[in-house]
């Protein structure tokens, strides 16, 4: 289910001339795109002819029922970190399709749903499944719109794939008509770029985060599902190891530490999360997973303080008050904030420096229990 290595470069072959579905694919091939999910509907099947003429063809995954290909497409790009993509035929194709539209959202997730329209040269005459879907997925989509002429549906689609792919991922959803999506065109060579471009990290907030934890003697991190989307496990990995953090897993962020690691304390989730001075919640939100953002004040302890670190501005919290936040390319935050480290103080409580693995953890891990006869 992972990117087609023949087409993660970012660029098309060539100029071509061909029909709406074939230069969709060519668009979705060039983003990473290895798989095509749906529930066959005439309103779309210029995609399928496109799908099985490639060179080589886009697997074709048919369900039978259209929330089972969005919710499939969206765990695809849950998994590879490549757009997954569903192709819905008009009207009730679509709508059958928003809950798992929905769930995308909530998650994240990288994802684009094509779907079919109504002819744009019969609109307002009663085609067959004649409905504007924009305006119902709208409201939980980064971006919902309608390539109402073939020549926009290049340029379009490959607007939607960067868009879903960029920070803050989610769902993106783009409509047809399904007399231009039949109608040929010459597009020329475009350059299809992954994501957004880089994102800029504020130096000194990445400075008062370092200075935060340098001064916290009970510190936990939080790893949540933008971690892994973000390409930033390794960076996670290394400065959990070098600052002796102690550790708890959320969501995709699952595994980024591995099972059994000694600073992993999932399985002391509540004592971590009611004992520390300082939370550090990364590329997840303070919902009511995180208890809307309080942590610390269990058997005697204070409230400790938070540090939300996310992937994109909007997605840092704003309804806790944060000791620091910080946002952008979470590779870039995690190490620099383990350079500003080692230009902070530490704690007089901690048993090491910032930057060492001794750092004093919020709660013990039990040993291993001792084999029985």
């Amino acid at each position: 289910m992972g990117a087609d290595p023949a087409n993660s470069t970012g660029n098309s072959a060539a100029a071509r001339e061909g029909h709406g579905g074939e230069h969709t694919v060519d668009v979705a091939r060039a983003h990473g795109v290895r798989t095509m999910f749906t529930l066959s509907g005439a309103h779309v099947f210029p995609l399928y002819d496109g799908a099985v003429k490639a060179e080589p063809p886009m697997r074709l995954v048919d369900v039978r029922h259209e929330p089972s290909a969005v919710f499939a497409a969206e765990a695809t790009g849950k998994l590879t970190r490549v757009p997954g993509l569903a192709a819905l035929t008009a009207g009730p194709g679509v709508t059958n399709g928003v809950s798992a539209i929905t769930q995308a959202h909530f998650s994240g997730s990288p994802l684009v749903v094509l779907g079919g329209r109504a002819p744009s040269g019969r609109w307002g005459t009663g085609s067959l499944q004649e409905l504007d879907h924009p305006p119902i997925v709208s409201s939980v989509t980064k971006y919902a719109a309608t390539a109402h002429h073939v020549d926009e549906i290049a340029p379009e689609v490959d607007r939607a794939f960067t868009l879903a792919g960029s920070s803050h991922r989610g769902p993106v959803f783009l409509d047809v008509p399904m007399d231009q999506l039949f109608s040929r065109t010459t597009v020329a060579e475009p350059a299809y770029a992954r994501g957004a471009g880089s994102r800029p990290v504020d130096p000194d907030a990445l400075s008062a985060v370092a200075g935060v934890l340098a001064t916290a003697e009970r510190p936990v991190l939080v790893i949540g599902t933008d971690v892994w989307a973000d390409h930033a496990e390794h960076a996670a990995l290394r400065f959990v190891e070098e600052t002796g953090i102690a550790v708890i897993s959320n969501g995709m962020g699952r595994g980024i530490v591995p099972g059994g690691h000694p600073l992993l304390v999932t399985k002391a989730r509540s004592t971590a999360f009611g004992q520390c001075d300082l939370a550090i919640v990364v590329g997840t939100p303070l919902d009511f997973r995180m208890g809307y953002g309080a942590f610390g004040g269990k058997e005697g302890a204070p409230q400790a303080q938070v540090v939300h670190v996310a992937d994109s501005a909007e997605q840092v919290a704003s309804h806790v008050p944060l000791a620091a936040s910080a946002h952008g390319d979470l590779t870039e935050i995690f190490d620099g904030v383990l350079v500003a480290l080692q230009r902070a103080p530490a704690a007089p409580g901690r048993s090491g420096a910032p930057g060492s693995a001794t750092c004093r953890t919020p709660c013990e891990r039990p040993p291993p229990a001792t084999p029985s006869c």
